[in-house]
């Protein structure tokens, strides 16, 4: 009879596989336990407290994980983005603000922040957006279809809650309420959404907060915002806007053509000026009329606005913008022209 020796090595490694598999099993059960807890456990199951956040265009699951854990709403960042990722909700959270509390799990999380039902859609008006700019930006928050907040403005009938505007000479302007939607950050619920009702809303801000300011001008309200408007397109900086808007009344009140091309591209889709555009006899060609266009020509912000109700007096009737964004004066056409050809 013949016996074979069987090495040391060979009988050991069965015995390893069964190790590693037994090390492998445990290591993955323990994580799969903790991820389990993780997801299922609240913070803090008594506290029904709402605490508010804001999910931004652009933020990731990792960025809204981070937010969640700072407001100590959720116990693992790991375990919110894993869950997301194996259900495939990551990618239909929703842009928006949002009522939460420590009593909801992830999983509870996760079903509140991927609802339309849930959620205050956050709509972020910056200042100079036209009728125009704020139709696109409730467009790109699924609010409307194209189009339906100019028609709102123009279907505006509760004028007599704002007698600072005048409803005859707002409806003879291609865009009523231009210049008076105020810029600023709102938030709207999304299941009950009514154009009606946003507008109502940015009005009670201009008249809260621009309204006394422009006021104050010694000019009469409509052109101190149509002036604003223009400051608004006009000037970059904030230290800009009352020279411009004291070269503005200036040019005014000496009866010269304003020569501001912000005025004739607010009726046009491009960014684009040719010399049939200049030769147009539109009030808003202040190229060729004197005097200020029919209307504000955009929505401006509280610094422009302020600018137009106290303008700053200098020698200056000319401004350009450079091609770093610096505002170049000029008191002259002749200096005006050595400006041009040096800065632009």
């Amino acid at each position: 009879m013949v016996y074979r020796r069987h090495s040391a090595k060979k009988l050991l490694w069965p015995k390893l596989v069964v190790l590693v598999a037994t090390l492998v099993i445990v290591f993955f059960g323990y994580h799969w336990q903790r991820y389990n807890y993780l997801i299922s456990t609240p913070v803090n199951s008594a506290n029904t407290s709402e605490t508010i956040i804001t999910i931004k265009k652009g933020d990731n699951s990792k960025k809204i994980a981070e937010t969640l854990q700072s407001k100590n709403l959720i116990l693992d960042t790991d375990a919110f983005k894993m869950y997301g990722k194996l259900n495939n909700l990551d990618k239909d959270i929703k842009v928006g603000r949002f009522g939460l509390n420590q009593a909801q799990n992830i999983g509870e999380i996760y079903s509140v922040i991927t609802s339309n039902k849930t959620r205050q859609a956050v709509v972020t008006i910056p200042e100079g957006s036209t009728i125009k700019d704020i139709d696109q930006i409730l467009v790109d928050q699924s609010l409307i279809q194209s189009g339906e907040f100019i028609a709102a403005t123009k279907a505006f009938k509760n004028y007599a809650k704002y007698p600072f505007l005048n409803e005859e000479e707002q409806q003879k302007l291609p865009h009523p309420l231009e210049g008076y939607l105020f810029p600023d950050t709102y938030f709207v619920d999304v299941t009950d959404y009514d154009n009606q009702a946003l507008i109502s809303m940015l009005l009670n801000t201009y008249k809260q907060k621009a309204l006394d300011i422009a006021k104050g001008s010694s000019k009469s309200l409509d052109q101190t915002m149509i002036v604003a408007s223009m400051i608004e397109k006009e000037a970059n900086r904030d230290q800009d806007r009352p020279k411009i808007a004291g070269i503005i009344w200036k040019r005014l009140d000496e009866s010269w053509v304003l020569g501001i091309d912000a005025t004739l591209l607010y009726l046009k889709d491009d960014r684009e000026i040719d010399f049939q555009d200049l030769q147009e006899n539109s009030p808003y060609n202040t190229r060729k009329n004197a005097g200020l266009p029919p209307g504000p020509i955009a929505n401006p912000g509280l610094a422009s606005i302020k600018a137009a109700a106290n303008p700053e007096t200098t020698p200056y009737y000319f401004y350009l913008t450079s091609k770093d964004g610096e505002m170049v004066y000029a008191t002259t056409n002749e200096e005006h022209n050595r400006n041009k050809a040096q800065y632009l």
